[in-house]
C-alpha cells in the first residue's frame, strides 16, 4: 500500500532537533527527505549521544533517532554556486524546511519571497526559537533558553525537565502545519510561508496555565492530591484519580481493603470539594501507601479503573511490553518509529545517511555532470 505523503519531496535544511524531527515525520510516511548540510559544519546532533566511535562517524545517537528514511547531500549555502543548486533542487520540491536564525536565509537570497519565483507551489517551513517578527526574532534559541523564557522552568519547580519537550512538540508543531498547507494547496494551487515559533509552541503546552497568568487569580490552587506522587513500602506511585469517579472508587477500594479513611473524603461531588479535603486527601493517602510497595498499588488501582502507575527509570519503561512496535533494530541500533499505527502509516525503510552519502546521486539527479560535481568539490561548494 502507498504511504501518504509517497509522492512528497522535501528540502529539509535543519538541523539538531526540532526541524530534524519535524521532516522525520514525513520520511516515515513516505516522502522523500533530502537532507541538506554544509560540507564543513555538519549537523551537530552528528557528533552527539552515548557511543563515542558513533559520534566520531558523524552518526551520534541523537542524529540517527530522526534521521532515517532520509537522504542526505552537501551544499554550501553561502556561494553563489550553492544558492544556484539549491533553486534547481527547488523547482522540483514540494516542501522546504528550515530553522536558522530568523533573517539568515533571507541574507542569502535564499527567503520564501526569493524562492517562490522559482517554485510558486513550494511550501516554505520556517521553525525558530520567537518567530519571524517582533523584537526577539533574530535573537538564536534552543529548547531550555525557550523553556527558561516561557515560564515551563518555574512551573516546573524550577528545574529543567530532562528532556527537549519543547523541541519535539515544536517539530510536530511544524508537521502538522505543513499538512495543513498541503491540503490547503490542492485548493489554492499556491504555496505559502509558515512561521513556527518555539516560545509560541512552550504556551500551547501549558494554555490553561498560560491563559490563567492573563487574568487575576481569584484563588490560589495547590496540586490537586489526588494526582501526585506518594512513597511507598517500595518505590514511588504516580495517582492518577483525577475525576469525582475516580476519587470515590479509589476511596472504596481502600475501605474494602481495610483502611480507615475519613467520612468526608468519600463522596466529592464537585472540583471545589476535592480542592478545599486537598490537605486532608495527601494525609490520608501518604499514610496509606506506605503500607504496601508500588507495584502492589498499581495492580490493585488497576482493577477499579483508577490510573496510578510506579514511577520506573527510563532503562525499565523501554522494556515494556507495550512498546513493542514503537521500536525498530536498524543496523544493530534500537531506534523510534512513530507513535501511530495505521495500514500504509509509518516504517523505517533505509538506515541513517552518512554524511554527505546521497550527494552526487542527487545532483546528477538535476543534470548536473560529474565533471561539474568534480569541480564543486574541488571549489568547497560541495563534500
Amino acid at each position: 500500500m502507498m504511504q501518504p505523503y509517497a509522492n512528497i519531496k522535501i528540502l529539509d535544511l535543519t538541523h539538531v532537533l526540532a526541524g530534524p524531527f519535524a521532516t522525520y515525520q514525513f520520511a516515515l510516511l513516505g516522502a522523500e527527505v533530502i537532507k541538506i548540510e554544509d560540507p564543513a559544519n555538519p549537523d551537530c546532533a552528528r557528533g552527539r549521544g552515548p557511543d563515542a566511535m558513533q559520534n566520531a562517524e558523524l552518526r551520534g545517537l541523537n542524529f540517527q533517532v530522526q534521521a532515517s528514511n532520509k537522504k542526505a547531500m552537501t551544499l554550501d549555502l553561502k556561494t553563489e554556486e550553492g544558492q544556484s543548486i539549491l533553486k534547481m533542487l527547488v523547482k522540483d520540491a514540494d516542501i522546504l524546511v528550515e530553522n536558522y536564525r530568523s533573517g539568515a536565509l533571507s541574507k542569502l537570497g535564499l527567503a520564501y519571497s526569493d524562492l517562490k519565483k522559482v517554485n510558486s507551489k513550494l511550501i516554505y517551513c520556517s521553525i525558530t526559537g520567537f518567530g519571524n517578527n517582533g523584537p526577539k526574532a533574530e535573537v538564536n534559541a534552543y529548547d531550555n533558553v525557550i523553556q527558561a523564557t516561557s515560564g515551563v522552568i518555574t512551573q516546573s519547580g524550577g528545574h529543567k525537565p530532562g528532556v527537549s519537550f519543547v523541541d519535539y512538540a515544536a517539530g510536530y508543531n511544524a508537521a502538522f502545519a505543513i499538512s495543513a498547507a498541503l491540503h490547503q494547496l490542492e485548493v489554492t494551487g499556491r504555496g505559502k510561508h509558515i512561521s513556527c515559533s518555539m516560545l509560541e509552541v512552550a504556551m500551547t503546552l501549558m494554555a490553561p496555565e498560560a491563559a490563567a497568568a492573563q487574568h487575576p487569580i481569584k484563588t490560589l490552587r495547590d496540586k490537586e492530591p489526588g494526582i501526585s506522587s506518594y512513597s511507598t513500602k517500595n518505590g514511588i506511585l504516580m495517582m492518577g484519580a483525577f475525576t469525582h469517579s475516580q476519587n470515590r472508587r479509589m476511596w472504596r477500594c481502600l475501605i474494602e481493603l481495610g483502611y480507615t479513611v475519613p467520612e468526608d473524603l468519600c463522596s466529592p461531588t464537585d472540583w471545589d470539594s476535592l480542592w478545599a479535603a486537598g490537605e486532608q486527601i495527601k494525609i490520608t493517602l501518604s499514610d496509606i501507601l506506605l503500607d504496601k510497595n508500588a507495584t502492589e498499588w498499581q495492580e490493585l488501582f488497576h482493577a477499579v479503573g483508577v490510573p496510578a502507575e510506579r514511577e520506573r527509570t527510563l532503562s525499565e519503561a523501554v522494556l515494556d511490553p507495550q512498546l513493542e512496535n514503537y521500536f525498530e533494530q536498524v543496523e544493530g541500533v534500537t531506534l523510534p518509529k512513530a507513535a501511530f499505527h495505521f495500514e500504509g502509516g509509518a516504517e523505517i525503510t533505509t538506515p541513517p545517511p552518512k554524511f554527505s552519502e546521497h550527494t552526487d546521486e542527487i545532483l546528477m539527479g538535476i543534470g548536473i555532470s560529474k565533471s561539474e560535481i568534480k569541480r564543486h568539490r574541488k571549489n568547497g561548494v560541495i563534500a
